[in-house]
């Protein structure tokens, strides 16, 4: 009969502690609860409640609650549904306080309010789209705050974007990315920018002067050719014929050019950097402009020049780069330039590409058929003499240029890894300079290795002559 009865009042006990909310409270995913269970004679003061905006959260007491105060009801308001339930709702974010009396008007138990925005069905979604992710989203002050790992740059990127999708139209600025990643790929760039330009000048004039003595009048005639498209150019072959005779005296010169040049440029900059970082190239040099002119100061600054590559790239699924690429190269040229108060400035001859692509790595895109032709020609001289058939050619002149150029950029990104030092060979690392003997006379700037990496040893043989 005694053990009967213990067994009646263990069960009661435990059908008491049921029915008086000892059982753990019912969470909702993420930091926002749909229950909050207060036992008989628990301390329940100064706890923080999250509230989604727009969300509810039930309060189940152990004890009859005859009085609410909300200190902000404009935040969240409160319910006294049952004695033993109440409703507490957000309203808008921000903070409030929540107190529950009892009926003697003790305090049974007191909240710091917080209401928030839920993302709990934003991380739900983050999590759905982005498989294997750990990643959560919380909201501060309006903002949503992004934590947790991801496999790479691109899946944080994604996950910011949705983010920015599920806050609205005009709120990316709102969100904080905290997301840690896992692995973060490094890409490895390989430009190559080859042009070559081809120019053909040719010029052909006549300049004449004389003068006829007749009697106390003295005519003369003279004409020079300007050559207005080719100005840079003063070298060219002159045959010359003079005739005196008496006070008449005349002199002509036959000016020809014929100038053929080829440039050409080649480039290859390479460069490393983080997925989704910016990186920076610049192989050149500066030079100073006049900007002002003060007092006889004169104001300069720095214009940069040279061969300069800016690229950003994301390393996506499957292996795969996106790239947005810049590479310029420019250099010094009188063409263009200006003189200003006796200071020549040079003028900058530029050739620039910039391209948003996506490739696998080790693919190569060419951005090929920037190509360039310019044809000038001139014909100036006497009017009316220079069209006389064959002898017209004496009383005028030509002036042509023809100018070619094709641009080729080259580009090809790798994912790359860190590389161990030893596997790592400085440019400078076989290069010693020669003794004095193998200078004079083998006219050697720098010792010469075998193919093993290794010094040949003493030379042997005819002066002037090296043995393989």
């Amino acid at each position: 009969m005694k053990q009967f009865l213990k067994n009646c009042v263990a069960a009661a006990v435990f059908a008491g502690a049921v029915i008086g909310g000892s059982a753990p409270a019912a969470k909702a995913e993420g930091n926002f609860p749909s229950q909050v269970h207060i036992a008989a004679g628990e301390r329940a003061s100064g706890r923080i409640l999250n509230v989604g905006v727009g969300r509810s959260v039930v309060v189940n007491l152990a004890e009859d609650a005859a009085d609410v105060l909300v200190s902000n009801p404009e935040i969240a308001d409160a319910v006294l549904r049952t004695p033993r339930r109440i409703f507490v709702i957000g309203n808008t974010s921000g903070q409030s306080r929540l107190v529950l009396f009892s009926r003697s008007g003790r305090e049974l138990a007191s909240f710091d309010v917080r209401v928030e925005k839920d993302t709990s069905d934003l991380t739900r979604i983050i999590r759905k789209l982005i498989p294997g992710s750990q990643i959560a989203a919380e909201s501060v002050n309006g903002n949503v705050v992004l934590s947790g790992r991801a496999k790479s740059t691109l899946e944080a990127q994604q996950a910011a974007d949705i983010a920015a999708k599920f806050q609205g139209e005009g709120t990316a600025a709102s969100i904080v990315n905290l997301i840690a990643v896992e692995g973060k790929d490094q890409v490895h760039l390989k430009v190559t920018v080859a042009e070559v330009e081809r120019n053909i000048i040719k010029q052909l004039g006549v300049r004449f002067q004389g003068t006829f003595g007749t009697g106390n009048f003295a005519p003369y005639t003279s004409s020079t050719p300007s050559y207005p498209i080719n100005t840079s150019v003063t070298n060219q072959a002159a045959l010359g014929l003079q005739f005196a005779a008496g006070a008449t005296n005349f002199q002509a010169e036959l000016q020809a050019l014929q100038q053929d040049g080829i440039i050409r440029t080649l480039a290859e900059p390479t460069l490393t950097a983080i997925s989704g970082e910016n990186a920076s190239f610049l192989a050149g040099g500066e030079f100073p402009i006049p900007i002002s002119y003060d007092d006889g100061n004169i104001g300069i600054e720095f214009k940069k020049f040279g061969v300069g590559l800016d690229f950003t790239p994301v390393v996506l699924s499957g292996g795969r780069i996106s790239l947005r690429v810049k590479t310029e190269v420019s250099e010094l040229s009188n063409e263009g330039a200006v003189t200003t108060g006796g200071i020549t400035v040079s003028a900058l001859k530029v050739r620039r590409a910039e391209s948003t692509m996506e490739l696998p790595s080790g693919g190569t895109l060419i951005m090929a058929g920037l190509l360039k032709e310019s044809y000038k020609q001139t014909i100036e001289g006497v009017p009316g003499l220079m069209q006389i058939p064959v002898l017209g050619s004496l009383f005028k002149s030509r002036d042509f240029l023809r100018s070619q150029t094709e641009l080729a950029v080259f580009v090809t990104p790798f994912v790359v890894s860190p590389v161990a030092a030893s596997k790592l060979v400085r440019p400078d690392k076989n290069l010693m300079a020669p003794s004095d003997a193998e200078t004079i006379f083998l006219n050697r700037l720098n010792k010469i290795y075998s193919p093993s990496g290794e010094a040949q040893g003493e030379y042997h043989g005819q002066v002037g002559f090296i043995y393989k």
